[in-house]
This record gives C-alpha cells, sequence and structure tokens, in this order.
C-alpha cells in the first residue's frame, strides 16, 4: 500500500488534524480533504469511497472521522487494517473525541502516526511498541541523568566544605589581630606570615559588593615585598576559589583523576554502556595478536570484519563480512612478485581485486600481480591488493550464537540464564567477551558460570570474558538474579572476540617473483575480528 495522508476531520468536513507520508504540495493535499465531504452519500453505510485518482478510507468516531487517503493501487484489505489500528491511536492521547482535545494533543498524535507509517509504507507495530516510541524511554539518558545528579550532589558538597574551611581561616585571621579577608570593594589586607604558616600572602576583594561576604574571595600573591627571611611560596590563583567558570562536574572529575581513576568524556561513558566495553575489549585482542606477528622482507595481512545483530528471539537481522588483503614490502629487490592464493569459498563470498591488480590473471589462476609487470609494488607501504564481501540471512552463517533468557522470578526482578555455542568449529575464537547491560544500582548475584566476569557498577554492566572458545570448548553458560528488573533490561547484549583463523576460506599459499617464478620467503597473518556483534 502507499498511504498519501492520515486525517481527523468533523463531519462537516472540517479538517482538525492532518499528516501527509509522501512529498506533495500544500493546494494538492487541501484539495484531497476538502472534497471528501462532498463525496459521501448520505443514507448509507461506507467504508471507503474511491475517486479517478485516489481511494478515501474512513471511520467515524462519535463527531469525527478518522480519514485515510491511499493510491487506488494500495490493497483494500490492508488499507482497513491500517485504519483500525489509526483508530486505536487517537483515545490513547486524547481523552475525548472533541475538536479541542484533539488539537491540544495533537504534536502527540502526529508523532504516532509517524510510528504507523513511514513513506507511504505501514511499519510492522502494534500499539503497545507505539505507546514506547513516542515515550522516548531511554535507559542509557536515565542512567546519565543519575550519573550526573551523583556528582552535582557531590561537587556541591565539595563547595560547601570549602566555604566552611574560608570561614575557618577568616576567623582565625581576625582572632589573630589580622584584617578580615572579605573586604569592601577596591580595599585590599594582608594575612600575616602566621596565618599560612611560612607563606606570605595577601587578599584582594574583587567586586563593588557588601563587606562581610565570604563568597568568592579571590587570592593572589601581594606585589609588595614582605619583611619575611622566609622564602615566599607562591599560591595558585584559584587555589581556594569557589566560584569562577569551571563547573561542579568539572571539579568532581578531577577529584577522580587526582585518586587514579581514568575518566573519559562524560556523556560517551554514560551513553555507550557495554558497546563501549565491547570495542575496547576487541580492540586490546586484536592488537595483542598483531604484536606477536614476525615479519619478512614480503608480508601478507588477511583482515576479517565481522558485523552481526540477531534477535534475541532468534533470526538474522544483519550479517556482514568484509575482508581485505594488505601487501607490505620492504626490499625493492622483491618488488616484482606475484601471490598465488587458495580460494576454498562454497558461501559464495564476493570478491574484488585493486584497479592496477590483474583481472584476468586473478580469474584463471587465482593469482594477484600488477597489470604491467614490468612495474614494482610499492615499498613500505600497506598495499590492499584483494577485497571482499559476504551478506546473508541464513542463520548456518553465524559463527557463535548467543541465547540470554531472562525470566519473572517472581519477587520483582529477574533470574537469567545464558549460554553460548561455537557454530562455526574450524574457529578459534580468542579473548571472547560478552557485555550484558544491567538495571540500574543493581547488583548482579552469580550462580554458576564458564570463565570469568567483572561487575562494571559505573557503567552498569557485566563483563563476561572467556579465553577461548574452539572446538573443544565450544559452549558454556552463566547464570545469575537482578532484583528490581524486567527482561527487557538485558538486552542489547554486546559480544566482541578475535581469531587468528580467517572466516573467509581464503588462504596465500605462494609468493613468487614475476621473472622466473621462483618462491620468495614471505610471512602472513590473519585475523577475524568484531566490529559490531550484538543481540538486540
Amino acid at each position: 500500500m502507499v498511504l498519501v495522508a492520515a486525517a481527523v476531520c468533523t463531519k462537516n468536513g472540517k479538517v482538525i488534524l492532518s499528516r501527509q507520508f509522501v512529498e506533495m504540495t500544500k493546494a494538492r493535499i487541501e484539495g484531497l480533504l476538502a472534497a471528501f465531504p462532498k463525496l459521501m452519500t448520505a443514507g448509507k453505510q461506507h467504508t471507503y469511497v474511491e475517486t479517478d485518482s485516489v481511494r478515501y478510507v474512513y471511520q467515524p468516531m462519535e463527531k469525527l472521522y478518522m480519514l485515510l487517503i491511499t493510491t487506488k493501487a494500495s490493497n483494500i484489505l490492508e488499507d482497513l487494517e491500517t485504519l483500525r489500528l489509526f483508530s486505536k491511536v487517537i483515545p490513547e492521547y486524547s481523552h475525548s473525541l472533541d475538536e479541542k482535545e484533539i488539537v491540544e494533543n495533537a504534536f502527540n498524535l502526529i508523532f504516532a502516526f509517524d510510528e504507523i507509517v513511514a513513506l507511504g509504507y505501514r511499519e510492522s507495530v502494534n500499539l503497545a511498541q507505539i505507546k514506547t516510541f513516542v515515550e522516548m524511554d531511554s535507559h542509557e539518558e536515565k542512567v546519565y541523568q543519575a550519573v550526573r545528579q551523583t556528582q552535582e550532589r557531590e561537587a556541591r558538597q565539595k563547595m560547601r566544605e570549602k566555604a566552611k574551611e574560608l570561614q575557618r581561616i577568616r576567623m582565625e585571621s581576625i582572632k589573630r589581630g589580622g584584617p578580615s579577608s572579605g573586604g569592601l570593594g577596591g580595599r585590599s589586607g594582608g594575612f600575616s606570615s602566621d596565618s599560612f604558616g611560612s607563606s606570605g600572602v595577601s587578599s584582594v576583594s574583587s567586586g563593588s559588593g557588601g563587606g562581610g561576604n565570604v563568597g568568592a574571595p579571590s587570592i593572589e600573591m601581594d606585589n609588595k615585598p614582605l619583611a619575611s627571611k622566609t622564602a615566599q611560596k607562591p599560591v595558585s590563583r584559584n587555589a581556594l576559589k569557589l566560584g569562577g567558570k569551571s563547573k561542579d562536574v568539572d571539579s568532581f572529575v578531577d577529584q577522580l583523576k587526582s585518586e587514579g581513576e581514568k575518566i573519559a568524556s562524560l556523556a560517551p561513558a554514560a551513553a555507550a554502556g557495554g558497546a563501549g566495553a565491547a570495542a575496547s575489549a576487541s580492540a586490546a585482542a586484536k592488537a595483542k595478536i598483531s604484536a606477536d606477528i614476525h615479519t619478512e622482507s614480503v608480508h601478507l595481512k588477511m583482515e576479517d570484519k565481522l558485523v552481526v545483530r540477531l534477535g534475541r528471539d532468534g533470526g538474522v537481522q544483519q550479517f556482514e563480512l568484509t575482508g581485505l588483503l594488505t601487501l607490505r614490502i620492504t626490499d625493492e629487490n622483491l618488488g616484482r612478485i606475484k601471490v598465488k592464493l587458495a580460494n576454498n569459498d562454497t558461501q559464495g563470498i564476493q570478491m574484488q581485486t585493486h584497479p592496477n591488480v590483474d583481472k584476468e590473471l586473478f580469474k584463471t589462476r587465482a593469482m594477484i600481480g600488477l597489470k604491467n609487470p614490468a612495474k614494482p609494488f610499492p615499498l613500505n607501504t600497506d598495499v590492499g591488493v584483494l577485497k571482499w564481501r559476504f551478506i546473508t540471512q541464513d542463520e548456518s552463517a553465524i559463527p557463535l550464537t548467543i541465547n540470554c533468557w531472562p525470566s519473572d522470578n517472581g519477587e520483582g526482578g529477574c533470574d537469567v540464564n545464558i549460554e553460548y555455542e561455537l557454530e562455526a568449529q574450524h574457529l578459534e575464537l580468542q579473548d571472547v567477551a560478552i557485555v550484558i547491560p544491567l538495571p540500574l544500582n543493581v547488583q548482579p548475584s552469580v550462580a554458576e558460570y564458564d570463565g570469568t566476569y567483572n561487575y562494571d557498577s559505573r557503567k552498569h554492566v557485566l563483563q563476561w570474558h572467556i579465553p577461548v572458545i574452539d572446538a573443544a570448548n565450544k559452549s558454556g553458560s552463566m547464570e545469575f538474579s537482578c532484583s528490581a528488573s524486567i527482561p527487557g533490561d538485558f538486552f542489547p547484549l554486546q559480544v566482541s572476540f578475535v581469531s587468528k583463523t580467517p572466516y573467509a576460506a581464503i588462504s596465500a599459499q605462494d609468493v613468487v617473483q614475476v621473472d622466473n617464478d621462483t618462491s620468495v620467503k614471505y610471512s602472513s597473518e590473519t585475523i577475524l575480528f568484531v566490529e559490531k556483534y550484538e543481540i538486540v
């Protein structure tokens, strides 16, 4: 079906609300809506009216009509089903079916309409999903707001403590006979050397505010020399400054850094959550594998990259494999070479050579060589010579399946069972990390597990680590429980791993010189890594 517009109008033809889903002029949509009441036939029951160009499908709702305008080629049964869903949405956001109530809730209704239809085509959604999407209730946003509020409370507490310290210092100065630090504007006084031990400092009150306020005195070094034999110790301009440009959150983050904590930028840390933990684990494991490779003057590197998105109830939403073969030559005497490959692929992987590579040589003899054999490959640089791609919806292509089964325990929480199984048993997966999101401020109680696990209270995730998954250790499980949770809190799961075994059945057999086909000593490395692997 192609749905042109959805509208709510009175039985007299007055349009209260209209939302069009395809591109058209204002005059065109106004003309279509104005024509609708003229097409109504008195005394007959109708569900639709057709003209030469469009079809009007409508449903009476007390004093109003819910009206859909579709093309004549659309399926009338689908149109009626969509109309019923629109009619269910309106009472959800409008307490009564009158013109005033519809106008007051117009934007919420438009948002709901947009969830039902996109670019003229019906989305596969139900009423509960529409309500969830319109509410835009984000777990990540709640986490971020909670972290932000905690940081602000801590920062305000620090400010109060600093204010008390300044007050105490000021009172001590008065008792010892020295002037107060908070004078009138333009008036300056000096602390005696006894006030700060061996340090000689003076305080200059800035601004034209009142006298006794200890709000934010600016402490500076006095320009006049002091008659003290001890060395003067400079004091930072912002050492005891309460006001200023720095924010409360920044001061709290600085405190964490001073205590040895590694602090990333505030918003990404809260928003990324489990995805950031999985990505960092994958990058570290990939770097570790690459560091162990010994390279010769001719070095081949094959990289496979996976992007996988699986449904929590099964099914493949996205599977994409991309690969690249790069060649690096460090000896100018070995610039003119050919690389012989073995292609044992049975899945239909699409391959493409570099424009400067001889395509006919690759097709007939599975060899990588330049179109102009007299030219050498570039030196001391990674040259991409072959790339491949594989996209499928077949579940048999998934290398590692994850089954997460949260169930309500009847006490307001959930019992969660997670198991993994290696499907591609020719692979050896290393440094596998499965990151499970958790509800805010709820610590899991882990009963059984394989490998190791770590609860990150700051990111609110449970990180499950398995060193190696291979044919001899192809499955494992974890069981844990969480209070104050629902099954949806534990998705999406993020998975990361690396492997020295490629997913694509492509490998290098030999490297020979162009002139005499003499074999050349070479080194090679293969790596399979995850860019995104999630269960949603």
